[in-house]
């Protein structure tokens, strides 16, 4: 069959690939390429053992063209979730995630990979696009919350949640396995880690009320490893300052603070060409970086991050590997023309094992995954 064919290549790559990294002997490659291929002819796919799921996933993230930290590819911690058969169990294991991942602030690289898609009518899937991410709501008065937000927020409405109504409201868990009604679970209040946004030498910035969850957790994409599709591995690193200060707070189409940071600054916006935005920005991002510090959470600012990005080339290079990259992507929102990643160039070639956006949505799932 065609689509054997297909998945014996990629298999037959990734594992030449991975055993040959992991220092294994041409024997060890050969003999698991049998038992590979003897799987494939008959049932139609394989299931990695865990050291090839562990590394897969270790991959998955040197290769992602549009992650500036991958210096630490190798300190991904791989929670193998492949047994998991309820929305309980599932909901549970994402519960350790949140909590093993967020350690306390001391944040961990860590990836959960819950069992393979067979085929279209056995796959899971998780709705929201990140673990911890606050509501958005649309009334009479504007918006509160989060705009980007504001849709799923709406489908969880539907699916029986009452949400506070406040600006950062965390949204529940919507998860669905196989063919049956997607489920909803919220999040113990507990496990989310949030920290109060305040600035070091303007006292004033605590007046706009701002906070932030500690750790990024990416939900919503497929993990392929060797032409097999994980369509639910949550996986988290630690935020770099702008992410949350250059885009989530000051985008207009999110929480769109910058002209209230003006305000509590007393700088004058009559004028684009004062450019109160820059230096609002700038203030903004020093309030997130200071923050997190304050509370004990791991943050990175752009500059060392786009530093480790230039060590992580450097490593590839004596390991004899191309860099790739998405260069829009890995200049930061903020200065980027001061970091040393913006005088470089980068082909944007996507190797394996990666991570997609699922183009295909899960049955039932009303939302298109964010680009």
């Amino acid at each position: 069959m065609k689509e054997n064919s297909f998945l014996l290549k990629e298999a037959g790559q990734f594992i030449d690939l991975c055993y040959r990294e992991l220092g294994k002997t041409k024997e060890e490659i050969n003999n698991r390429l049998i038992d590979i291929t003897r799987a494939v002819d008959q049932q139609g796919y394989y299931e990695h053992t865990y050291e090839e799921l562990r590394y897969g996933a270790m991959l998955a993230w040197r290769n992602s063209n549009r992650c500036i930290g991958r210096l630490f590819w190798e300190t991904l911690q791989v929670f193998d979730a492949r047994n998991v058969e309820t929305e309980e169990e599932m909901a549970g294991t994402l519960f350790q995630h949140i909590e093993k991942a967020t350690n306390g602030g001391k944040i961990r690289p860590a990836i959960t990979v819950f069992r393979q898609a067979v085929d279209s009518e056995r796959q899971i899937r998780i709705w929201n696009h990140q673990l911890i991410r606050y509501a958005g709501y649309e009334t009479a008065h504007g918006i509160i919350g989060d705009p980007a937000s504001i849709a799923f927020t709406r489908q969880c409405s539907e699916l029986g949640w009452i949400g506070e109504g406040t600006a950062f409201d965390v949204l529940p868990l919507v998860l669905q396995m196989d063919n049956r009604a997607p489920r909803l679970f919220d999040i113990p209040r507990g496990l989310v880690l949030e920290v109060p946004i305040s600035h070091p030498d303007i006292p004033a910035f605590t007046d706009l009320s701002l906070k932030w969850y500690g750790v990024p957790m990416v939900s919503d994409m497929e993990l392929e490893i060797g032409g097999i599709r994980y369509t639910a591995a949550p996986f988290n690193g630690w935020y770099m300052g702008t992410e949350i200060g250059a885009r989530n707070f000051a985008d207009e189409k999110r929480y769109n603070m910058l002209p209230k940071v003006a305000s509590v600054m007393g700088l004058d916006s009559s004028r684009e060409a004062f450019l109160w935005r820059d230096r609002a920005l700038v203030e903004l991002n020093v309030a997130v970086l200071h923050s997190f510090r304050e509370c004990g959470v791991t943050i990175v600012d752009h500059h060392t991050a786009a530093q480790q990005f230039m060590r992580f080339e450097e490593r590839e290079h004596k390991n004899d590997r191309d860099i790739t990259g998405r260069w829009s992507w890995l200049i930061p929102p903020l200065s980027p023309a001061a970091t040393p990643v913006f005088h470089q160039s980068y082909v944007d070639e996507v190797k394996t094992p990666n991570f997609f956006y699922q183009e295909k949505e899960a049955k039932g799932c009303p939302f298109s995954v964010e680009r």
